[in-house]
Order: structure tokens, then sequence, then C-alpha cells
């Protein structure tokens, strides 16, 4: 298990309370990848510094936390250029990993599937190519053989060749699946079982949810991004019949982008739902954030135009006037002990009695 330093850094004093939000977060990503967090940093400074983000004077300071911790790792909460990963590095004497690196690394620990671990590595190639630089000698060599000898290809360049045919192939692999999703879907357009899908943060207790409306065995857990693969159950509402209940991937506040990418012929299927049940943790004091979050997504997606039922989970963790407060085209309920459940079931009912696929009339 290696031991971890963690750094945050934000351009206002003012942002205390949210840079406290996003440090905590960060060492649940940190803890969800097998990490031990034994320090944390948070700097204020008016504008990011371009060579090492948080300054050289800083990054003096976390070295020496790192020689007397002996610290094998330090997370940024920021995504770092290569030129800023390359400089902290050699600053600190030690692995840098930013946060788009940390989220990739926890969805590669949890992809099952075939299709899942080909999106993750699909991320991964991508993340990784454009820090692909020479070190030492090492990947400076001529490469052996016939045909490289003389001027030849170096290691480097080789390795870049390598990485763009693996992603063309993982492109082409991945783009057959989307194609025979696509299949099933206009299979099912021409069976009359809606769809519901839940969407939301990750650890706003989807999973949990799924599990207490199927009553099926899945996996339940404080880590986030616990559940990656997509499940499907089969339910039944009293009026609108049969229905089919998908379980998605959870978002987070400044998710890759190029794991929303290589993502996309998971999260098309959110996009054919009849309804969205957008699952938010009411229970965390940034609930709001995580919503806006969420929301960004979707709309980054081109999903704004499938309806959506606003979830609060966790309400037996507030207080009594709080856990009563409801916000409009909301339900409030709680997965783990199973309150309002039935309250949501009626929810969904209405909302599936006049609905419309979409990209129907």
């Amino acid at each position: 298990m290696e031991h971890a330093c963690l750094v945050g850094v934000f351009t206002r004093r003012e942002m205390r309370a949210e840079a406290d939000q996003h440090l905590e977060e960060l060492r649940e990503l940190a803890l969800s990848a097998g990490a031990r967090v034994k320090q944390s940093v948070l700097q204020f400074r008016p504008r990011l510094d371009p060579a090492y983000l948080i300054g050289s004077g800083k990054a003096e300071e976390i070295a020496q936390r790192v020689r007397e911790q002996a610290l094998d790792l330090v997370i940024f909460d920021e995504t770092l250029s290569p030129a800023q990963q390359r400089n902290l590095e050699s600053a600190l004497h030690c692995k840098v990993v930013d946060r788009s690196a940390l989220i990739l690394d926890i969805f590669a620990q949890r992809a099952r599937t075939r299709e899942g671990k080909l999106q993750v590595e699909l991320a991964q190639l991508n993340y990784l190519l454009p820090r692909l630089t020479g070190s030492g000698v090492a990947l400076s060599r001529l490469g052996g053989g016939i045909g490289t000898r003389g001027p030849g290809e170096t290691k480097l360049e080789m390795d870049r060749r390598r990485i763009r045919a693996r992603i063309s192939q993982i492109r082409a692999e991945i783009e057959k699946v989307r194609r025979h999703r696509q299949l099933h879907r206009t299979r099912r357009r021409g069976v009359p079982v809606p769809v519901v899908t839940l969407v939301g943060y990750t650890n706003a207790g989807k999973s949990t949810l799924f599990t207490a409306l199927t009553r099926s065995a899945t996996l339940r857990s404080d880590r986030m991004f616990a559940t990656l693969d997509p499940l499907v159950r089969r339910i039944h509402l009293p009026s609108s019949g049969d229905v089919l209940l998908t379980d998605t991937v959870g978002f987070v506040r400044k998710l890759p982008p190029d794991l929303v990418a290589a993502f996309r012929a998971t999260l098309e299927e959110i996009g054919e739902a009849d309804l969205l049940l957008h699952v938010v943790d009411r229970s965390q004091e940034n609930y709001r954030d995580q919503m806006r979050a969420v929301e960004e997504i979707l709309a980054d997606l081109g999903f704004c135009e499938v309806p959506i039922l606003i979830v609060f989970n966790k309400v037996d963790l507030l207080p009594g006037a709080l856990a009563d407060e409801r916000d409009v085209d909301s339900v409030a309920v709680s997965a783990l002990k199973g309150a309002g459940l039935q309250e949501l079931r009626a929810a969904m009912d209405r909302r599936l009695q006049n609905r419309t696929r979409p990209g129907t009339v």
C-alpha cells in the first residue's frame, strides 16, 4: 500500500470550505484506489504556476514532507500538464499522480466485463500518449532487428506508434459494441417496456437503491465507483407494468474527458431511457454542487431532454426538519432503511404514464 500526500490548489481564500470538501473527496478517491493518506496540503495563490502548478517554494515544502514521512506518492486535485508532472516528479523525487490518473486507476480496478476493460484501456492510453517522453538512454536507444539499423526508430517513437495502433484497435472493437447496443435498442423500441435509468454522483447510493427496488443481490460499498459495469433488472409497477431498471456508473466532478469519451457507448444507454432517476446524497453539505456536476455531464452528453425525477437519498442521516423538505419534482428516500420506496414507485409510475421515448414524436 502506497503512502500518499494530497495537494489541492485554489485561487481564492474565500473558497476554503469548498477546498476542504474537494480534498475530502480526493481522500475518498485515494482510499478507493488503495492508497493510505498521510498528509494533506492546501495552497491558495492568485494564479496557477505554469511550471509546477503550486510554485517552486511549495514544491520544496512538499519535498521535505515526502522525505520526512517516507511518502511514495503525491496526488494533485487538478489535471497536470505533461510538463508540470515531469517538473514535480523531478522536484519531489517520488511518483506524482493527478486527479485524472487517479480516477482512471480506480476504473481499471473496477472493470469486470470485456467492454469495461476496453473502455478503461482506451482512456488510459489517450491519457498516457502525450505524457510519453524520453527518460535518459532507456527510451532513446534504437530498436533492434532488421529494418531498424542506422537512424532507425527510437524506442520512444516505437512506443508511441504501438500505442496509436492499440488505440485504433480498441476504438474499432468499441464501435462493434456500439453497433451491437444500437441493434438491441432498435429491437427494444418495438417492445412496449419502459426503461428507467439511475444516474447520480458516485457514492450517492445508486446501487443500494437499485438493490432495494429490484430486491436483487448487487454490490453495495462505501468506496467510490464501486459499480462500474451497468446492471439491468426488471421490476413491476402497478399501472406501467414491467419496467427495465438500469444502474450506471457514478459521475464525479472533473471526470476525465478521455474517460467520458471512452464510455460514450455505455453512456448512450442513458439517452434511451424513458425516465432518469437522479439519485442525490442529501446528507452531503455540498449536495447541490454534486447535482450540478451530474447535470453538466448529462448536458455534455446531450441528454437534457430525457425526463428526470430527483431522488434525495440518505434522508435518514438528516435532522427531522431537513428530512421533511421537498423540492419540486423530487422524492425523499432512505434506500438503506427502505423508507420512501413506495412513494418513489408511485412517482415513477405517474411519470411513465404519458411517456414519450427520446427521439419520437
